[in-house]
């Protein structure tokens, strides 16, 4: 009886021990893909090996003190197109990066970021050991990643609280400081109108601040209840539309708001689409007055 009673204490301790393991961090599952349709005589397995480590560091690694559910980590997918490589440690790139949101009641994953980083340049060698500190920036590559797992957990929780990912911000922030120094370009305001160092400085500018009160009113108080009462959801959505007219969209180094609607463009059309005539037609104009690029999109909502 003592033994079973022992045994059954030393299940009891491991069932517990794994599932705290399974519930603390990891917070991603993002998808890398890597590419090189310019670069001649790839060598394949190099690159799958690269991609298996980035991929590793984002999904493996915790990035908070949050406690989170497999169920719960948030799905995202960063597809890097490799343009030159020295066949040893030296890359030149561009990235994609995507991350999406469930939304309650439903199966269907909204999306939340889309962002496309012309200058994912890095440095790596096969079988280096990916070290991180955010305050000190000791590889570049995972300067890049950190910032995005930051982003991408930061706007995720900016969705599901007011300014949740003001924390996750802050980092990504700090990490892009660290970075300053660095040879590869994206970290700099004189760069680019459009890079890193613009994507954060706009999510932490209270001149930006509406795009961040949309993302909570916008998914959590609207797009979040449609499946229980649809015309209050769309009600709530149509308003907050309205709002980002505040924003003076022609400021220097305005990154938010191409970021937007190139995650939402789609999902708007598919959300408005049914509206009375009347209505559709003031949801066309806003929608073209705010994001002109994609006015033959919008077509459908008249």
């Amino acid at each position: 009886m003592k033994v079973i009673k022992i045994r059954s204490l030393l299940l009891l301790f491991f069932v517990q021990f794994f599932c705290a393991v399974e519930l603390m961090g990891q917070e991603l599952n993002v998808r890398v893909e890597i590419q090189s349709p310019q670069v001649q005589n790839t060598n394949k397995r190099a690159l799958d090996m690269l991609q298996k480590v980035m991929q590793d560091f984002l999904n493996n690694r915790s990035w908070t003190t949050l406690k989170t559910n497999i169920s719960e980590r948030i799905d995202a997918a960063l597809l890097v197109t490799v343009s030159e490589w020295d066949g040893s440690k030296n890359f030149k790139a561009s990235a994609q990066v995507f991350s999406y949101r469930p939304v309650y009641g439903t199966n269907y994953n909204s999306t939340i970021l889309a962002y496309h980083d012309r200058n994912f340049d890095f440095s790596y060698v096969e079988g280096e050991q990916l070290d991180f500190n955010e305050n000190e920036s000791r590889s570049s590559l995972t300067s890049l990643l950190a910032f995005y797992a930051n982003i991408i957990i930061g706007m995720d929780a900016d969705t599901f609280k007011l300014y949740g990912g003001n924390q996750y911000l802050t980092s990504a922030r700090t990490i892009l400081n660290a970075a300053q120094n660095s040879s590869e370009q994206g970290w700099r305001s004189m760069e680019s109108l459009e890079n890193r160092y613009w994507l954060i400085t706009n999510l932490l500018d209270r001149r930006y601040q509406s795009y961040r009160d949309f993302s909570y009113n916008y998914h959590r108080e609207g797009l979040d209840i449609m499946s229980q009462d649809q015309l209050k959801g769309r009600s709530v959505m149509l308003a907050q539309l309205d709002k980002l007219k505040e924003v003076d969209r022609n400021q220097t180094g305005n990154v938010v708001t191409s970021v937007l609607f190139s995650a939402k463009s789609n999902e708007f059309v598919g959300v408005f689409s049914k509206l009375p005539g009347n209505e559709g037609n003031k949801v066309f104009n806003t929608l073209v007055a705010l994001d002109p690029s994609n006015t033959a999109k919008y077509e459908a909502l008249r």
